[in-house]
């Protein structure tokens, strides 16, 4: 090779991606994946979002032209990973702690903190005592080794179908102190990053689980957002930009 030809970079989302899996691999979770393109039944009904629902509007969701699933409704590409929540009970059982991530799509409006293509990583654990106490405990473990240090964060309830009762988990916004215009906190001083909640017992037993032994809980991280904050990337669109000047970087 020319001597003259620059030394590749890892993406920064590759890199982030490998530093948090090697986090849960280490509190013993398995890492899986799902289908990027998936059914009606496990995308929304399964899931809880029966028809009409506000995220199965085409505002929200991508639909895939002249393709059906075996429910006879238009495939898509997937709008989060939660349908794994579903999908992997129905071929393994209980108990189990599981990682998956990929990426996830939304008609989106797109600006500094949102984008129509989003990296997302959920996790998924299953057990006769799987409780609130563990999922904070862990999401905090999560997080505070994946940043080097003890992190701010805040909960408060929040609502997913999928998740009864649900969680928002907020990290303080590392780019301000609440200044008005911000473009990742808006001037509030703190982001959401994770939702979380325990598993709804209409999903569990969608997925074949025994809800008068188990009992669940998942959250899902984006992926992007944490790697703004650990970066100081104040704009979520440069991750598919495809500009070298932020590759090189890393």
């Amino acid at each position: 090779m020319d001597k003259s030809t620059p030394r590749g970079h890892y993406h920064p989302l590759t890199l982030m991606l490998n530093d948090i899996v090697s986090i849960y691999i280490e509190l013993g979770f398995e890492v899986t994946e799902g289908p990027i393109v998936d059914s009606d039944w496990s995308n929304f009904e399964a899931l809880n979002m029966k028809y009409g629902h506000p995220a199965r509007d085409a505002q929200d969701t991508f639909y895939i032209k002249n393709k059906k699933g075996p429910d006879g409704l238009p495939m898509m590409p997937r709008t989060q990973l939660s349908q794994m929540q579903v999908m992997y009970p129905l071929a393994h059982k209980p108990p189990f702690k599981i990682v998956y991530f990929g990426k996830a799509f939304r008609n989106e409006n797109m600006d500094a903190t949102h984008e129509a293509e989003h990296s997302q990583i959920e996790a998924m654990v299953v057990s006769e005592k799987a409780n609130l106490g563990e999922l904070k405990g862990t999401i905090e473990h999560v997080l505070s080794k994946f940043f080097g240090t003890k992190i701010e964060t805040r909960l408060r309830p929040g609502y997913f179908p999928f998740v009864e009762p649900g969680l928002e988990v907020d990290m303080k916004c590392f780019l301000c102190k609440a200044t008005p215009g911000c473009p990742i906190c808006k001037g509030i001083g703190w982001r959401e990053v994770v939702a979380s909640g325990m598993m709804n017992p209409i999903v569990l037993r969608n997925g074949g689980v025994d809800t008068d032994k188990w009992q669940g809980f998942a959250y899902a991280i984006g992926w992007d957002r944490l790697a703004m904050f650990k970066y100081g990337i104040n704009d979520i669109r440069l991750f598919n930009a495809g500009d070298l000047r932020l590759t090189n970087q890393f």
